[in-house]
Protein backbone atom coordinates (compact mmCIF):
# COMPACT_ATOMS: atom_id res chain seq x y z
CA UNK A 1 0.00 0.00 0.00
CA UNK A 2 1.52 3.35 -1.05
CA UNK A 3 0.29 5.55 1.78
CA UNK A 4 1.75 8.82 0.51
CA UNK A 5 -0.40 8.64 -2.58
CA UNK A 6 -3.44 8.91 -0.36
CA UNK A 7 -4.59 12.47 0.24
CA UNK A 8 -6.27 11.42 3.46
CA UNK A 9 -3.06 10.02 4.89
CA UNK A 10 -1.05 13.07 3.81
CA UNK A 11 -3.48 15.47 5.44
CA UNK A 12 -3.72 13.44 8.62
CA UNK A 13 0.02 13.54 9.29
CA UNK A 14 0.60 17.15 8.26
CA UNK A 15 0.17 19.15 11.46
CA UNK A 16 2.91 21.73 10.97
CA UNK A 17 2.78 25.50 11.02
CA UNK A 18 3.84 26.60 7.53
CA UNK A 19 4.35 30.29 8.31
CA UNK A 20 8.12 29.92 8.67
CA UNK A 21 8.41 28.12 5.37
CA UNK A 22 6.34 30.71 3.51
CA UNK A 23 8.26 33.65 4.98
CA UNK A 24 11.73 32.26 4.41
CA UNK A 25 11.54 30.37 1.16
CA UNK A 26 9.11 32.27 -1.03
CA UNK A 27 12.10 33.71 -2.89
CA UNK A 28 13.65 30.35 -3.68
CA UNK A 29 10.82 29.40 -6.01
CA UNK A 30 7.49 31.17 -6.08
CA UNK A 31 5.76 28.08 -7.47
CA UNK A 32 5.70 26.78 -3.87
CA UNK A 33 3.65 29.82 -2.89
CA UNK A 34 1.41 30.44 -5.88
CA UNK A 35 2.23 27.78 -8.46
CA UNK A 36 3.37 30.28 -11.06
CA UNK A 37 6.50 32.17 -12.09
CA UNK A 38 9.84 31.14 -10.61
CA UNK A 39 11.65 33.72 -8.50
CA UNK A 40 15.43 34.18 -8.12
CA UNK A 41 17.24 31.54 -6.11
CA UNK A 42 18.64 32.52 -2.72
CA UNK A 43 22.13 32.15 -4.16
CA UNK A 44 21.29 34.86 -6.69
CA UNK A 45 19.89 37.09 -3.97
CA UNK A 46 23.08 36.67 -1.95
CA UNK A 47 25.36 37.36 -4.88
CA UNK A 48 23.44 40.46 -5.92
CA UNK A 49 22.69 41.92 -2.49
CA UNK A 50 25.60 40.88 -0.25
CA UNK A 51 28.87 40.71 -2.19
CA UNK A 52 30.88 41.58 0.94
CA UNK A 53 29.54 38.98 3.40
CA UNK A 54 32.39 37.96 5.71
CA UNK A 55 30.82 34.62 6.67
CA UNK A 56 31.94 31.85 4.32
CA UNK A 57 29.44 29.20 5.37
CA UNK A 58 27.51 27.73 8.28
CA UNK A 59 29.18 24.33 8.39
CA UNK A 60 27.45 22.45 11.20
CA UNK A 61 24.63 22.43 13.70
CA UNK A 62 25.25 20.74 17.05
CA UNK A 63 22.33 19.25 18.99
CA UNK A 64 22.25 16.45 21.57
CA UNK A 65 20.50 13.14 20.91
CA UNK A 66 18.98 10.89 23.56
CA UNK A 67 21.66 8.84 25.29
CA UNK A 68 21.40 5.16 24.47
CA UNK A 69 19.35 5.74 21.29
CA UNK A 70 21.90 5.34 18.50
CA UNK A 71 19.30 3.10 16.90
CA UNK A 72 16.82 5.97 16.46
CA UNK A 73 19.61 8.36 15.48
CA UNK A 74 20.80 6.08 12.70
CA UNK A 75 17.31 5.18 11.54
CA UNK A 76 16.42 8.85 11.12
CA UNK A 77 19.61 10.49 9.83
CA UNK A 78 21.13 7.64 7.83
CA UNK A 79 18.26 5.33 6.83
CA UNK A 80 15.58 7.98 6.32
CA UNK A 81 17.33 11.27 5.48
CA UNK A 82 20.18 9.60 3.59
CA UNK A 83 22.96 11.51 5.34
CA UNK A 84 26.52 10.30 4.74
CA UNK A 85 28.56 8.77 7.57
CA UNK A 86 31.52 10.94 8.50
CA UNK A 87 34.63 8.72 8.70
CA UNK A 88 35.99 10.73 11.64
CA UNK A 89 33.21 9.34 13.86
CA UNK A 90 32.75 5.95 12.20
CA UNK A 91 34.13 4.10 15.21
CA UNK A 92 31.29 5.45 17.37
CA UNK A 93 28.78 3.79 15.07
CA UNK A 94 30.47 0.49 15.76
CA UNK A 95 30.51 1.25 19.50
CA UNK A 96 26.85 2.21 19.45
CA UNK A 97 27.42 5.26 21.64
CA UNK A 98 28.97 8.74 21.84
CA UNK A 99 28.90 11.49 19.23
CA UNK A 100 27.97 10.92 15.58
CA UNK A 101 28.52 13.30 12.67
CA UNK A 102 26.00 13.21 9.81
CA UNK A 103 27.03 14.88 6.54
CA UNK A 104 24.76 16.74 4.12
CA UNK A 105 26.84 17.98 1.20
CA UNK A 106 29.51 20.24 2.70
CA UNK A 107 27.47 20.66 5.90
CA UNK A 108 27.06 18.52 9.01
CA UNK A 109 25.02 17.65 12.05
CA UNK A 110 27.07 17.05 15.19
CA UNK A 111 25.02 14.86 17.53
CA UNK A 112 26.54 14.27 20.99
CA UNK A 113 24.82 12.19 23.65
CA UNK A 114 22.43 14.03 25.92
CA UNK A 115 22.64 13.99 29.72
CA UNK A 116 20.57 11.84 29.11
CA UNK A 117 17.75 13.59 27.22
CA UNK A 118 17.77 14.81 23.64
CA UNK A 119 17.50 18.49 22.83
CA UNK A 120 14.55 19.71 20.79
CA UNK A 121 15.50 22.68 18.63
CA UNK A 122 12.94 25.49 18.84
CA UNK A 123 12.93 26.34 15.16
CA UNK A 124 13.13 24.71 11.75
CA UNK A 125 16.03 23.13 9.82
CA UNK A 126 15.76 23.31 6.02
CA UNK A 127 17.59 20.74 3.90
CA UNK A 128 17.70 20.54 0.11
CA UNK A 129 17.47 17.15 -1.66
CA UNK A 130 17.77 16.40 -5.35
CA UNK A 131 14.24 15.00 -5.23
CA UNK A 132 11.95 13.73 -2.51
CA UNK A 133 10.69 10.51 -4.08
CA UNK A 134 13.12 8.27 -2.18
CA UNK A 135 12.10 9.88 1.12
CA UNK A 136 8.44 9.38 0.30
CA UNK A 137 9.09 5.74 -0.51
CA UNK A 138 10.92 5.24 2.79
CA UNK A 139 8.07 6.80 4.69
CA UNK A 140 5.73 4.34 2.97
CA UNK A 141 8.06 1.55 4.11
CA UNK A 142 7.97 2.92 7.67
CA UNK A 143 4.16 2.94 7.62
CA UNK A 144 4.17 -0.61 6.25
CA UNK A 145 6.30 -1.79 9.19
CA UNK A 146 9.77 -2.10 7.63
CA UNK A 147 12.08 -3.31 10.41
CA UNK A 148 14.77 -0.85 9.32
CA UNK A 149 12.61 1.95 10.68
CA UNK A 150 11.38 0.11 13.78
CA UNK A 151 13.46 2.39 16.11
CA UNK A 152 11.31 5.33 14.94
CA UNK A 153 8.12 3.75 16.22
CA UNK A 154 6.68 5.30 19.39
CA UNK A 155 8.83 8.41 18.92
CA UNK A 156 7.95 11.90 17.70
CA UNK A 157 8.86 10.95 14.12
CA UNK A 158 6.30 12.25 11.64
CA UNK A 159 6.13 13.28 7.99
CA UNK A 160 3.76 15.80 6.43
CA UNK A 161 3.51 15.89 2.64
CA UNK A 162 2.55 19.26 1.17
CA UNK A 163 3.45 18.44 -2.44
CA UNK A 164 6.25 16.79 -4.41
CA UNK A 165 8.61 19.68 -3.61
CA UNK A 166 8.18 19.90 0.18
CA UNK A 167 8.10 17.48 3.08
CA UNK A 168 7.74 18.67 6.66
CA UNK A 169 9.39 16.18 8.99
CA UNK A 170 9.75 15.78 12.75
CA UNK A 171 12.75 13.86 14.08
CA UNK A 172 12.38 11.19 16.81
CA UNK A 173 12.59 13.82 19.57
CA UNK A 174 10.54 16.67 18.12
CA UNK A 175 12.92 18.84 16.09
CA UNK A 176 11.28 20.02 12.86
CA UNK A 177 12.75 19.88 9.36
CA UNK A 178 11.67 21.26 5.99
CA UNK A 179 12.91 19.04 3.16
CA UNK A 180 12.81 20.73 -0.24
CA UNK A 181 13.52 19.46 -3.72
CA UNK A 182 16.29 21.17 -5.67
CA UNK A 183 15.87 23.34 -8.75
CA UNK A 184 19.55 22.81 -9.60
CA UNK A 185 21.19 19.83 -7.82
CA UNK A 186 24.69 20.54 -9.12
CA UNK A 187 24.55 24.12 -7.87
CA UNK A 188 23.05 23.12 -4.52
CA UNK A 189 25.59 20.38 -3.80
CA UNK A 190 28.42 22.72 -4.91
CA UNK A 191 31.06 19.99 -4.87
CA UNK A 192 33.31 22.36 -6.81
CA UNK A 193 33.21 24.64 -3.75
CA UNK A 194 33.67 22.06 -1.00
CA UNK A 195 32.67 18.75 0.56
CA UNK A 196 32.90 16.77 3.79
CA UNK A 197 35.04 13.59 3.95
CA UNK A 198 33.48 10.42 2.56
CA UNK A 199 34.16 6.80 3.50
CA UNK A 200 35.76 4.98 0.59
CA UNK A 201 33.14 3.09 -1.38
CA UNK A 202 30.22 5.00 0.16
CA UNK A 203 27.85 7.21 -1.80
CA UNK A 204 27.63 10.96 -1.12
CA UNK A 205 24.75 12.17 1.01
CA UNK A 206 21.34 12.34 -0.63
CA UNK A 207 20.89 15.74 0.96
CA UNK A 208 22.64 18.48 -1.01
CA UNK A 209 22.88 21.26 1.55
CA UNK A 210 21.68 22.77 4.80
CA UNK A 211 20.03 25.85 3.33
CA UNK A 212 18.52 27.61 6.32
CA UNK A 213 18.33 27.40 10.07
CA UNK A 214 15.29 29.23 11.43
CA UNK A 215 15.49 30.21 15.09
CA UNK A 216 12.26 31.05 16.92
CA UNK A 217 12.50 34.15 19.11
CA UNK A 218 10.17 35.95 21.55
CA UNK A 219 7.75 38.41 20.00
CA UNK A 220 9.42 41.30 21.83
CA UNK A 221 12.86 40.43 20.39
CA UNK A 222 14.55 43.30 18.57
CA UNK A 223 14.90 41.90 15.04
CA UNK A 224 16.69 44.98 13.72
CA UNK A 225 19.10 44.72 16.65
CA UNK A 226 19.79 41.08 15.74
CA UNK A 227 20.58 42.20 12.21
CA UNK A 228 22.96 44.90 13.47
CA UNK A 229 24.71 42.35 15.69
CA UNK A 230 25.53 40.01 12.80
CA UNK A 231 26.64 42.86 10.57
CA UNK A 232 28.80 44.44 13.28
CA UNK A 233 30.42 41.33 14.78
CA UNK A 234 30.54 38.84 11.90
CA UNK A 235 30.18 41.03 8.81
CA UNK A 236 27.03 39.09 7.88
CA UNK A 237 24.32 41.36 6.42
CA UNK A 238 20.59 40.84 6.51
CA UNK A 239 18.90 39.94 3.23
CA UNK A 240 16.11 42.47 2.92
CA UNK A 241 14.19 40.49 0.28
CA UNK A 242 13.78 37.54 2.65
CA UNK A 243 12.72 39.52 5.72
CA UNK A 244 9.27 40.48 6.97
CA UNK A 245 7.68 42.24 9.92
CA UNK A 246 8.06 39.05 11.90
CA UNK A 247 11.41 37.70 10.67
CA UNK A 248 14.92 38.60 9.57
CA UNK A 249 17.28 36.46 7.47
CA UNK A 250 21.05 36.79 7.84
CA UNK A 251 23.41 35.82 5.04
CA UNK A 252 25.66 32.88 5.89
CA UNK A 253 27.84 33.17 2.80
CA UNK A 254 26.45 32.75 -0.69
CA UNK A 255 24.43 29.59 -0.09
CA UNK A 256 22.76 29.72 3.32
CA UNK A 257 20.74 31.82 5.69
CA UNK A 258 20.26 32.05 9.44
CA UNK A 259 16.71 33.26 10.07
CA UNK A 260 15.16 34.63 13.24
CA UNK A 261 11.36 34.70 13.40
CA UNK A 262 8.78 35.51 16.04
CA UNK A 263 7.62 32.25 17.56
CA UNK A 264 4.73 30.86 15.47
CA UNK A 265 2.93 29.65 18.62
CA UNK A 266 2.32 33.22 19.77
CA UNK A 267 3.68 35.94 22.08
CA UNK A 268 3.20 33.99 25.31
CA UNK A 269 5.50 31.13 24.25
CA UNK A 270 8.65 30.69 26.34
CA UNK A 271 11.76 30.66 24.13
CA UNK A 272 15.07 29.24 25.32
CA UNK A 273 18.08 28.25 23.22
CA UNK A 274 20.59 27.81 26.03
CA UNK A 275 21.01 25.44 28.97
CA UNK A 276 23.51 26.79 31.49
CA UNK A 277 25.20 24.95 34.35
CA UNK A 278 27.65 26.59 36.71
CA UNK A 279 30.92 25.55 38.31
CA UNK A 280 32.74 27.96 40.61
CA UNK A 281 36.07 26.93 39.05
CA UNK A 282 35.03 28.21 35.60
CA UNK A 283 34.84 31.83 34.52
CA UNK A 284 31.90 31.07 32.21
CA UNK A 285 28.87 28.79 32.62
CA UNK A 286 28.77 25.62 30.54
CA UNK A 287 26.12 25.68 27.86
CA UNK A 288 24.47 22.35 27.03
CA UNK A 289 22.11 23.89 24.49
CA UNK A 290 22.52 23.60 20.70
CA UNK A 291 25.10 25.61 18.82
CA UNK A 292 25.95 26.58 15.27
CA UNK A 293 29.40 26.60 13.70
CA UNK A 294 30.42 28.98 10.95
CA UNK A 295 33.56 30.05 9.09
CA UNK A 296 34.57 33.69 8.65
CA UNK A 297 37.06 35.39 6.37
CA UNK A 298 38.89 37.23 9.16
CA UNK A 299 38.86 35.60 12.59
CA UNK A 300 40.93 38.35 14.27
CA UNK A 301 38.51 41.04 13.07
CA UNK A 302 35.50 39.05 14.25
CA UNK A 303 37.11 38.40 17.64
CA UNK A 304 37.99 42.07 18.11
CA UNK A 305 34.43 43.14 17.26
CA UNK A 306 32.96 40.54 19.64
CA UNK A 307 35.39 41.49 22.43
CA UNK A 308 34.63 45.20 22.05
CA UNK A 309 30.93 44.43 22.40
CA UNK A 310 31.70 42.14 25.35
CA UNK A 311 30.20 38.97 23.91
CA UNK A 312 33.16 36.58 23.65
CA UNK A 313 32.42 33.32 25.43
CA UNK A 314 34.22 30.15 26.49
CA UNK A 315 32.19 26.97 26.95
CA UNK A 316 33.90 24.76 29.56
CA UNK A 317 32.02 21.82 28.04
CA UNK A 318 34.53 21.71 25.17
CA UNK A 319 38.30 21.18 25.29
CA UNK A 320 39.13 23.90 22.77
CA UNK A 321 38.92 27.23 24.59
CA UNK A 322 39.92 30.73 23.55
CA UNK A 323 40.18 33.28 26.36
CA UNK A 324 42.02 35.84 24.22
CA UNK A 325 42.55 36.85 20.62
CA UNK A 326 45.91 35.05 20.56
CA UNK A 327 44.32 31.84 21.80
CA UNK A 328 41.55 32.24 19.24
CA UNK A 329 44.10 32.48 16.44
CA UNK A 330 45.96 29.46 17.84
CA UNK A 331 42.74 27.44 18.12
CA UNK A 332 41.32 28.77 14.82
CA UNK A 333 38.08 29.50 16.69
CA UNK A 334 36.28 31.35 19.44
CA UNK A 335 32.74 31.29 20.76
CA UNK A 336 30.01 33.79 21.49
CA UNK A 337 26.54 33.24 22.93
CA UNK A 338 24.98 36.63 23.70
CA UNK A 339 23.24 38.43 20.84
CA UNK A 340 23.22 42.14 21.67
CA UNK A 341 22.25 45.20 19.63
CA UNK A 342 25.49 47.21 19.16
CA UNK A 343 23.39 50.42 19.43
CA UNK A 344 21.92 49.44 22.81
CA UNK A 345 23.79 51.41 25.49
CA UNK A 346 22.48 49.03 28.17
CA UNK A 347 23.75 45.97 26.26
CA UNK A 348 20.68 43.93 27.07
CA UNK A 349 20.80 40.37 25.72
CA UNK A 350 18.22 39.85 22.98
CA UNK A 351 18.85 36.11 22.77
CA UNK A 352 21.31 33.47 23.91
CA UNK A 353 22.47 31.29 21.01
CA UNK A 354 25.91 29.72 21.01
CA UNK A 355 28.14 30.23 17.96
CA UNK A 356 31.44 28.54 17.25
CA UNK A 357 33.21 31.05 15.01
CA UNK A 358 35.99 29.43 12.98
CA UNK A 359 38.83 30.48 10.73
CA UNK A 360 39.29 28.70 7.41
CA UNK A 361 43.05 29.23 7.76
CA UNK A 362 45.66 28.51 10.43
CA UNK A 363 48.20 31.09 11.54
CA UNK A 364 50.64 30.01 8.82
CA UNK A 365 48.03 30.45 6.08
CA UNK A 366 47.25 26.78 5.52
CA UNK A 367 43.68 25.52 5.33
CA UNK A 368 42.28 24.56 8.71
CA UNK A 369 41.96 20.77 8.88
CA UNK A 370 38.18 20.67 9.42
CA UNK A 371 37.26 23.31 6.84
CA UNK A 372 35.19 21.70 4.04
CA UNK A 373 35.98 24.34 1.44
CA UNK A 374 38.23 23.31 -1.44
CA UNK A 375 40.02 26.65 -1.52
CA UNK A 376 40.50 29.27 1.17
Amino acid sequence: MKHLLSAAVSVSVCVYNTQAFSNIHANRSSRIVDGSVAAPSKWQLHAESNPSCEVLLMDHFNINHEKGRHDALRAFYFDFLGCAIDPRKQENIELGKKTLWMNVGMHQFHLPEGKPDAQVFDGVITLIHEDLSALMERYNDYLDGDEKFAPLKETEFMVGVLDDSLLMVTDPWGTEFNLMSSDDPEEDRASDVGAQPLIEGHKPSEGLKLEDLTVNVPHDANLEGIGRFYQHVLGAPAIEELGSESSISISMGERQTLTFQYHPDGPDTLVNHHDFSYDEQDEFPSNHGPHISLYVTDLAKAYQSAAKLGVTYVNPRFKRRAYSEEEALDQCMFRLIEIIDPLDENKEVILYLEHEVRSAKTRDGKKYKSCPLNEV
